[in-house]
């Protein structure tokens, strides 16, 4: 039902004529990277899947990162843009063994769409032209099919289970004094933002600790290999710290999926990808716990989000540094070096 009232405007239009903003620009080229990366990688999932819904729910991936990829391309084509290089054909390797069993798909899936629902979604206030607002919304849409459809085989497959549940609450309350408590005198139980953040947080953090631990196990490059096995631990140690709050509180905590990693030392993916795939989420990792410390309200939880952002924006440059050094990192749309002109 509708219950928006239609505006007619017609003093400004927008057209496809118009030029990319920055915003545009921006967007438009995180979607082509994040997406060129994914068709990579669910291409190899679907090597092994054996599951039937999983199956179909991989390959409904495939088919709309390919679809974004093609739409992407063509409003690139259109403004004379440069086409990212991305990913390839040459960053995967079809015809290696299996490294994930068949669960692991639907929460990487998970992870990965809620990663394109937040470009999408900050994207859709910031972009005008006609062609990028309806591609931007196509996008939106399309990832919250896909989202329901990856929460109905989570449900129905017994994968994963529901945030806790709390209690009604019984009648209005106010804050008291004692709300920013945490670490002396009464300490508050944590409200229903609060448990939310964790629950998403650690439900995030287990499958990115199973991705950077298979990728631990198959990297080439030794170096890249350490930093891999740094980041795991990393992860083990920020999730055990947020598993211990909801259990502070008698609620339970999403478990590891450890377990969904094969033994396979044989790597599917170019040490490049890895690399981006990971910083990539790490990335995602401080904009959630920005999302998280701005609906919290203790200060021992406050601290706690404050260290780990402080330890995954170290492995997030080490993880840039090493990609930069190895003449990876595609510059993103930038704007111009006006000192540099004017020196010309």
């Amino acid at each position: 039902m509708k219950t928006i009232k239609p505006i007619k405007l017609s003093s400004y239009k927008i057209d496809t004529n118009e030029h990319l903003t920055s915003a545009e620009m921006g967007k438009l080229w995180a979607t082509y990277m994040g997406n060129s990366m994914g068709k990579c990688v669910i291409s190899y999932y679907l090597q092994h899947v054996k599951d039937s819904d999983i199956k179909t729910l991989l390959e409904n991936a495939l088919k709309l990162s390919e679809d974004f990829l093609k739409k992407t391309e063509e409003i690139f084509k259109k403004e004379n843009f440069p086409i990212p290089k991305g990913f390839s054909e040459e960053d995967v390797n079809l015809g290696a063994p299996r490294l994930f069993q068949d669960e692991f798909y639907v929460h990487y899936l998970k992870y990965t769409a809620k990663a394109g629902m937040s470009i999408y979604t900050i994207a859709i206030p910031l972009v005008y032209r006609k062609d990028v607002k309806e591609f931007f919304r196509y996008c939106m849409d399309s990832t919250m099919d896909l989202m329901e459809q990856i929460k109905e085989i989570l449900m129905n497959k017994g994968l994963i289970m529901k945030p806790p549940l709390i209690p009604i609450p019984d009648k209005l309350d106010f804050i008291h004094q004692d709300f920013l408590n945490g670490f002396f005198g009464h300490v508050r139980p944590m409200h229903a933002l609060e448990i939310t953040h964790f629950y998403d947080n650690i439900e995030n953090n287990v499958t990115s600790k199973a991705l950077i631990m298979a990728f631990a196990q198959v990297a080439k490059d030794e170096k890249i290999r350490k930093l891999f096995e740094k980041g795991r631990d990393l992860t083990t140690s920020t999730i055990e710290d947020y598993m211990q709050k909801l259990y502070d509180e008698h609620l339970p905590a999403p478990s590891f999926l450890d377990d969904l990693v094969t033994t396979s030392t044989f790597s599917p993916f170019s040490d490049k990808l890895m690399l981006f795939h990971k910083m990539d989420m790490f990335s995602m990792k401080i904009r959630a716990f920005g999302n998280s410390v701005a609906v919290n309200g203790r200060r021992d939880i406050g601290l706690l989000y404050t260290k780990s952002f402080l330890k995954i924006g170290a492995f997030v440059e080490d993880a840039a540094k090493i990609y930069i050094g190895k003449g990876w990192m595609e510059q993103a749309p930038h704007a111009p070096e006006r000192e540099k002109l004017a020196s010309d």
